[in-house]
């Protein structure tokens, strides 16, 4: 066991030191109310989702597509912090977690109720249940969050997500998702459309109706992407792009990088075990030592139960 106190020891287990240089491809149609993401985690998705084998498929794809769909909406905000999807809901997936930050760290979690059984072909629907999907901005401590909050509604994440494009935003949004494990690991992208209102510069001399037909026209080309197309990782980005959109002059910006990236350590979690008081630290101890794990990256911090302090009981304080 380390000699430094929990809450002072820094170290944190070994994780990859992957980034996906090309992970997010921003683009927009030219004097069209259209702008949109190209999200492509690669061997990302991999290395993201190898940490949580314990679930079956259908679990794993829908992390991997809210991954991928948690990298593509944060890259369209300006902030500093994380952006996260988190998802609750009373089915055999009741929590879902996803969050970047705005470098491009990507991590997330799933938990799975119990023994439930989760047939192959089940929807997002079906493993989430009844409940409510946010979007959170977290900018630290000396900025509230903020945050938009819907029920569920869809059978699809894609469906879901739109929904709350439609009720929260109100902004018309397309979104398209894919995850599956493939011959070279797991893969998992993201295809989103937003319209933008023509008002701010955008496409000023369409008409209302000129710009309606504009952004009708975007999401039927967006319709025709395969799942196959957007899980190739040997179909460069910028060319998938152009078979969609070429007809309408599409124009690719600088992509984003993406990264491996849980953000735990001793030092956090023992943090937190000093908040507890000493006789709930003491129920937590199996055998004189506590155990705590990282959802996110699947890892197993193990204390010293006589290494962890913890804060004074009321009583006790004010004897």
């Amino acid at each position: 066991m380390t000699e430094l106190p929990a809450f002072l020891d820094s170290n944190r287990p070994r994780v990859p030191d992957l980034s996906v240089p090309r992970g997010v491809t921003p683009f927009y149609l030219p004097d069209r109310p259209v702008r949109g993401r190209l999200v492509r985690l690669g061997p990302l998705a991999a290395t993201l989702l190898s940490r949580h084998e314990e679930h079956p498929p259908p679990v794993r794809r829908l992390l991997g597509e809210a991954l991928a769909l948690t990298a593509g909406l944060s890259t369209a905000l300006k902030f500093k912090g994380s952006f996260s999807v988190q998802i609750r809901g009373d089915g055999p997936v009741p929590t879902l977690l996803t969050d970047c930050t705005e470098a491009g760290a990507l991590r997330g979690y799933a938990r799975v109720a119990g023994d439930a059984e989760i047939p192959e072909n089940a929807t997002a629907r079906q493993m989430l249940g009844k409940g409510f999907i946010a979007f959170t901005v977290d900018q630290g401590l000396e900025r509230e969050p903020s945050q938009g909050i819907v029920a569920i509604e869809g059978e699809t994440l894609a469906e879901i997500a739109e929904f709350y494009f439609a009720t929260s935003e109100q902004m018309p949004a397309r979104v398209f998702l894919a995850a599956e494990e493939t011959s070279a690991g797991w893969r998992a992208s993201a295809l989103l459309l937003e319209r933008v209102a023509g008002a701010g510069g955008v496409a000023p001399e369409l008409s209302e109706a000129g710009q309606e037909e504009a952004w009708r026209t975007a999401c039927m080309l967006a319709a025709t992407l395969s799942r196959a197309e957007l899980l190739d990782d040997a179909l460069p980005p910028e060319r998938l792009l152009y078979r969609l959109f070429h007809g309408e002059g599409v124009a690719a910006a600088r992509p984003r990088a993406l990264s491996f990236g849980c953000r735990c350590s001793r030092q956090r979690l023992g943090g937190i075990l000093e908040g507890f008081p000493p006789d709930d630290l003491d129920h937590m101890a199996v055998e004189g030592e506590i155990v705590m794990t990282c959802e996110f990256c699947n890892f197993d911090f193990r204390f010293a139960r006589d290494d962890v302090t913890g804060r004074p009981n009321p009583t006790e304080a004010g004897a």
